[in-house]
């Protein structure tokens, strides 16, 4: 998940960006990396060039949470354009198809529930899902006739938010991994008989982390290679969050670390369940809880 390189400083944990529109996610990754002069980086989602919001990095050690934070609930709020469908379903592409048919409030909200709960969602031409091989923005751009095949997904909840005219509604969707806010406009301007793309999209939280507390991007810029720069890092554990925390002794931590179970002080966990073992707060390992110890699955290394 996480890119390395040979020189540069063993950071681990999280930083939070406000990611602006018009720069990619790798982009801002690359951008962190070198502010803080990390050896490795990753990032937990991928947000749409023209998407702004909750990018989570991770450094180091903290590269291993990266799945779970992956996994989580996000929150996404968005701007559908009401009446027109584009070939990208936002307003990158171009228009496809047009109605003046305008849904009534009562309508839209009407319609939610149906985009709510377990549902099939088929996933945008233009989005790097891989068709034979290839990302299907590739082909979709080559002019072949692509046709993805229908995913799950979980939708915690959709909103209505507000509609400030009559060709746009604002909504936020809580989901699961997965998710295509696209598809989401895109597939409820059909169902209204009235065609929709999205207009503006923000993560407004993924996991633990919100944007209110994301540093600027313009801000990282500015504050590149400062000591000062890392005191915007969240502790890797942080990328834990909903996982149950185990604690266990010096002893313990040792062979969890050498990748062999380890003792640990239970409460609320079955056997069975997937939880992390702590030693003074600091995390020791992921793995499975049975009968009194941790089966470690990913190990961390110490970083203070």
């Amino acid at each position: 998940m996480g890119r390395g390189r040979k020189n540069g400083r063993d950071v681990s944990g999280w930083l939070v960006v406000d990611k602006p529109a018009g720069i990619s996610s790798s982009d801002v990754v690359n951008k962190a990396r070198w502010a803080f002069d990390a050896k490795k980086a990753g990032h937990a989602g991928t947000l749409d060039p023209e998407a702004t919001g909750v990018l989570a990095i991770a450094f180091g050690e903290a590269t291993k949470t990266v799945p779970y934070i992956t996994d989580a609930l996000k929150a996404y709020r968005f701007t559908v354009r009401l009446g027109q469908a584009t070939n990208t379903d936002d307003t990158e592409g171009h228009v496809t198809s047009e109605s003046d048919i305008r849904p009534t409030d009562a309508d839209i909200i009407a319609a939610l529930p149906a985009f709510v709960g377990d549902i099939q969602q088929v996933p945008p031409k233009f989005s790097a899902v891989k068709v034979d091989g290839q990302r299907a923005y590739k082909l979709a751009r080559d002019g072949d006739d692509v046709t993805l095949a229908a995913r799950d997904l979980w939708v915690e909840s959709l909103d209505f938010i507000e509609r400030p005219d009559a060709d746009h509604v604002v909504l936020e969707m809580v989901c699961g991994k997965g998710g295509y806010v696209r598809s989401i406009a895109r597939d409820l301007g059909e169902k209204l008989g009235c065609f929709g793309h999205v207009e503006s999209l923000r993560r407004v939280w993924s996991g633990p982390f919100e944007a209110s507390d994301g540093i600027a991007f313009a801000v990282l810029d500015q504050m590149a290679k400062s000591p000062e720069l890392d005191a915007y890092l969240h502790p890797l554990e942080t990328g834990l969050a909903d996982l149950p925390e185990l604690r266990c002794s010096v002893e313990a931590a040792a062979k969890m670390r050498n990748g062999n179970p380890g003792m640990v002080f239970a409460s609320n966990v079955e056997y069975g369940d997937e939880a992390w073992a702590s030693l003074d707060g600091q995390a020791v390992a992921v793995g499975i809880y049975r009968a009194g110890e941790l089966h470690p699955s990913r190990v961390f290394a110490k970083t203070a």
